[in-house]
């Protein structure tokens, strides 16, 4: 089982060595997709790690809440990829099964469009499939709402990065194919990119969009394509990530630099397309070699029967962690003291060691890569275990 906190640990104690609790439930609320368009990520990313998190505090008799033993009673909703459901079921949550705490939604745009009816309810939202540059503005709004996968910037500067090494080294030009899916997660990337590569000279020489659950990206690849550009940039979700790379394949893009976004680290991307994806970059990482991630992706598969990503999943957990850690270390339900407790301690997580500055947490991978079947963290801030990037050799 995978190493809790000192505290948590000693909830495990009580429960062995007292004969009676005094009964308790946290009830906790969690809304995501299971349906539509973003249900491929929810249901590898979000929805395993909640049950992986919950199964785990009800094994040991719950969380010691200033001396009662509280297990946790899941609460679930399907959004259906739709943020006005999304709403619509988080006033639910709040004000009909009246939860003690919620799961933060999945994806950017749910968790910007859903700040302000979490924020009303005042409920601790640790955001951890987000990505903006918009932390100072969201947070100072929701000051309830903690960021943790890093900002728009970081994640186009880790791949600038390596723009810059590789057009050093001579493997690549100035010219950059871009792509990017049409929603508030792929805008705020394509825009930061355009800004950030233009400025080191890169010149983006086919640059399109497509709107989210496009069926057909053979239009896209073959633009790529023709555009004779050396790398290929793709700002993508779950369903698109897939595409992408199966139109790479089909028309052999000739690339050495190969990135997209979210599901490029899924254990389905490798699954799919096996050695095709080897030196596919992509967004995020974990270092794999770390046996906190290898003792947690043990448990997440002995649990859930899913192998976990090797990104948001951890990511995911460790926001869990975080959460559990704070109710247990304030000793109360009151969602207040609980949020003032995650904003001034430092947590215990898979992730490693994790606090809050202005409610951003400056820990996180910005780019992995496929390396022999395993994807490995290549770019981060404040992470260890990076390895060297490789040029993309075909797709055999």
């Amino acid at each position: 089982m995978i190493r809790r906190s000192v505290l948590a640990l000693a909830s495990a104690v009580i429960l062995a060595t007292t004969s009676a609790f005094a009964e308790g439930v946290i009830k906790l609320g969690a809304i995501s997709p299971k349906t539509g368009p973003l249900a491929g990520g929810a249901v590898v990313t979000q929805w395993p790690n909640i049950q992986l998190w919950v199964e785990q505090v009800n094994a040991v008799g719950g969380l010691n809440v200033g001396g009662e033993m509280m297990t946790i009673d899941l609460i679930e909703y399907d959004d259906k990829t739709n943020p006005g459901e999304h709403i619509k079921l988080a006033q639910r949550l709040a004000t009909q099964d009246k939860v003690d705490f919620v799961v933060a939604p999945y994806g950017t745009g749910f968790n910007i469009a859903s700040a302000p009816i979490y924020g009303k309810f005042g409920y601790p939202m640790i955001a951890v499939s987000a990505i903006t540059d918009k932390v100072d503005e969201l947070t100072g709004r929701y000051p309830n709402l903690f960021f943790t996968l890093g900002t728009t910037t970081a994640f186009v500067e880790g791949v600038k990065a390596i723009l810059m090494e590789q057009r050093d080294a001579g493997a690549i030009g100035n010219e950059i194919a871009m792509v990017n899916v049409a929603d508030a997660f792929g805008i705020e990337l394509a825009d930061k990119a355009r800004e950030l590569f233009t400025a080191e000279g890169f010149k983006i020489v086919y640059d399109k969009s497509y709107p989210l659950g496009t069926p057909d990206l053979s239009p896209v690849m073959k633009g790529a394509k023709d555009s004779g550009a050396k790398a290929f940039i793709a700002w993508s979700y779950p369903p698109d990530s897939f595409g992408l790379a199966e139109q790479a394949i089909i028309e052999d893009l000739d690339v050495n630099v190969y990135y997209s976004a979210v599901a490029t680290s899924f254990p389905a991307f490798s699954n799919a397309f096996g050695s095709k994806i080897n030196n596919v970059l992509g967004a995020g990482g974990t270092n794999v070699d770390d046996p906190k991630i290898a003792e947690y992706r043990e448990a997440h598969l002995k649990i859930t029967g899913k192998v976990a990503d090797y990104w948001a999943s951890a990511n995911t957990y460790a926001a869990l962690q975080i959460l559990e850690q704070a109710i247990v270390g304030a000793a109360t339900l009151d969602r207040e003291v609980v949020t003032q407790y995650i904003k001034d301690n430092t947590f215990d997580t898979v992730m490693g060691d994790l606090n809050f500055k202005d409610n951003f947490s400056n820990t996180f991978w910005s780019v992995g890569q496929w390396q022999d079947g395993v994807f490995r963290g290549v770019k981060g801030s404040n992470v260890d275990g990076a390895v060297d990037v490789r040029l993309k050799d075909g797709w055999k």
